[in-house]
C-alpha cells in the first residue's frame, strides 16, 4: 500500500523532507560512502536505510522511537550526497527530522543532562573556557564519572592555549583589494584561537581588510545538527543581524560553521527571515575559496614541509570545496602535499558526535590517524576545528609527533619563515 508524507503536518520543513525522500531510488550507491555503514554493516545505518526509516515515521507507519537509534548514529557528514546519482539532498532531511524527533523521542536523564551541558557551554566561548579548565582539573575523576559524560573529559587537551582577541578592524597591508567579515567561531576561540589570528594575518598580507563583528556569536551549527530548531533559529537571527553591513564576502575558517551558514534558508524556512537568510548565504565563502579566487598577492618564501591534507566533511561534501585548500598549499615552494588513503571517510568528529557516539567516533578517529601516519607527513592539515581536535587526540593516543594545523596556519607560518617581523 502506498502512503504519502502529510507535509502540512510538519510545518515549513515538511516539504523539503518529503522532496528529499521522493528523490531516493534506493540504488545503494551511498552505502560504500557511509562511515556508519562501513563500521556497523547494517542497512538501517546507511543513508538508504535511514531514508526508509524516516519516510515510514513521517508517514505514520513507524514510531519515532524505533528510528531514533539509527538516526542518532548518522554523522551528518553528507558523504552520501556526492555519491548519490539521483542528487538526493540528504541535508534537507536529516536535520529537520532530528528537529521533529526532539519533541517526540524521550531521552534518559543523563543523556538530557549531557546535551544540556554541551548546549550551554560549547556555543559560548567564555563559558566553554571555564568549563574546559574545570574539566582538565577533573581528569583524575574520570573513572568515577558516569560513562556518558566521560568523553567530554577525555577529549580535552592537556592544557588550553592562552586566550586571544582580535580588533574589530584589521586593515589591509598595502592597497586594499577586498573587505570581508570573519566569523570567529565558538569552540575554536577556546581550543585553537590562533586559527583566527593566522587567518586575519594571511588575508591582511594579501590586501584584504578584515572586519570582526563584535555582536556575533555562535552560528547555530551544534543546535541545528542535534535537532534544536528553536536555538538554531535564534543563533541564525543573531548572526544575520551581526553581519548586516556591506562587505565583499562573509568568511568562515571552520567547515562546520560554513555549512550551517549555507543552510540558514532551511533553518529559517517559513519565517519572515527566510529571504534575508538566502541573501546572506550567497555571501558566505570558506576562506580558502575566497583567497583562491582573489589570488595570492604576496608570494610565499620557500618552506620545506611534507603535508597530508584531510578533507573536512562539511567542506568537501557539504560545500563542495576540495581543490582551493590544496591549491593554496601547493603555492608554497618546498611543500610536498600528500593525499590520505580513504580521504573520503569521516574522522568521526562531526560536531558533538564524538560525545554522542563515542565508540563509533573513536574507531573512525583511530583509522584516520593511522592513515595520516601512513603518509609519512610531518604535518596534517585540515579546515575545521572539530577535525583538528579529533586528529590531535587520536594521533597523540598513538604516540605520534605529527603536528596538526589549519590550512591558514600553514600559510601564515610559511610567510613568517623568512620574515624579519616574525615574533
Amino acid at each position: 500500500m502506498l502512503h504519502a508524507i502529510p507535509t502540512e503536518k510538519y510545518g515549513p520543513l515538511g516539504k523539503p523532507m518529503a522532496e528529499a525522500v521522493s528523490q531516493c531510488v534506493h540504488c545503494g550507491f551511498c552505502l560504500a560512502a557511509c562511515p556508519t555503514y562501513r563500521e556497523l554493516g547494517q542497512e538501517m545505518d546507511s543513508p538508504r536505510g535511514r531514508i526508509v526509516l524516516m519516510k515510514e515515521v513521517l508517514e505514520g507507519q513507524l514510531s519515532w522511537a524505533a528510528a531514533q537509534p539509527h538516526v542518532d548514529r548518522c554523522l551528518g557528514c553528507l558523504a552520501c550526497e556526492p555519491a548519490c546519482p539521483s542528487g538526493v539532498p540528504y541535508r534537507d532531511l536529516i536535520s529537520p527530522f532530528r528537529a521533529l524527533a526532539r519533541a517526540a523521542v524521550p531521552r534518559s536523564f543523563i543523556e538530557r543532562f549531557r546535551r544540556f551541558l554541551t548546549a550551554q557551554t560549547l556555543p559560548y566561548p567564555t563559558r566553554f573556557r571555564l568549563a574546559a579548565q574545570l574539566g582538565i582539573l577533573a581528569r583524575t575523576w574520570i573513572p568515577w564519572c558516569p560513562r556518558p559524560l566521560r568523553p567530554m573529559l577525555e577529549l580535552l587537551p592537556p592544557q588550553l592555549p592562552p586566550a586571544e582577541s582580535w580588533p574589530e578592524l584589521t586593515p589591509a597591508r598595502g592597497q586594499r583589494r577586498a573587505r570581508v567579515a570573519l566569523l570567529t567561531g565558538c569552540a575554536q576561540q577556546v581550543l585553537a584561537p590562533d586559527l583566527n589570528s593566522a587567518t586575519i594575518e594571511v588575508l591582511s598580507r594579501n590586501g584584504v581588510e578584515v572586519v570582526i563583528p563584535p555582536a556575533q556569536g555562535c552560528c547555530g551549527s551544534l543546535a541545528w545538527h542535534t535537532g534544536d530548531l528553536t536555538a538554531a533559529q535564534n543563533f541564525a537571527r543573531r548572526t544575520l543581524a551581526a553581519f548586516e553591513f556591506d562587505v565583499d564576502a562573509v568568511l568562515t575558517n571552520a567547515a562546520g560553521c560554513g555549512s550551517t551558514l549555507h543552510e540558514y534558508s532551511l533553518i529559517l524556512r517559513g519565517t519572515p527571515d527566510q529571504a534575508r537568510a538566502e541573501s546572506f548565504s550567497r555571501q558566505v565563502q570558506d576562506v580558502s575559496v575566497f583567497l583562491t579566487r582573489l589570488g595570492v598577492r604576496e608570494p610565499f618564501p620557500e618552506y620545506r614541509l611534507k603535508l597530508a591534507y584531510h578533507d573536512a566533511c562539511h567542506l568537501a561534501n557539504a560545500q563542495g570545496v576540495r581543490l582551493p585548500p590544496r591549491e593554496l598549499l601547493r603555492a608554497i615552494p618546498g611543500v610536498e602535499l600528500l593525499e590520505i588513503l580513504g580521504a573520503d571517510l569521516c574522522c568521526g568528529s562531526a560536531g558533538s558526535y564524538n560525545l554522542d557516539q563515542p565508540a563509533i567516533a573513536d574507531s573512525l578517529g583511530e583509522q584516520k590517524a593511522r592513515a595520516v601516519l601512513a603518509t609519512g607527513a610531518d604535518v596534517v592539515v585540515s579546515g575545521n576545528i572539530g577535525c583538528l581536535t579529533q586528529l590531535q587526540h587520536h594521533l597523540q593516543q598513538l604516540g605520534s609527533t605529527v603536528r596538526v594545523r589549519h590550512t591558514f596556519q600553514v600559510l601564515r607560518d610559511a610567510y613568517r619563515a623568512n620574515d624579519s617581523s616574525k615574533p
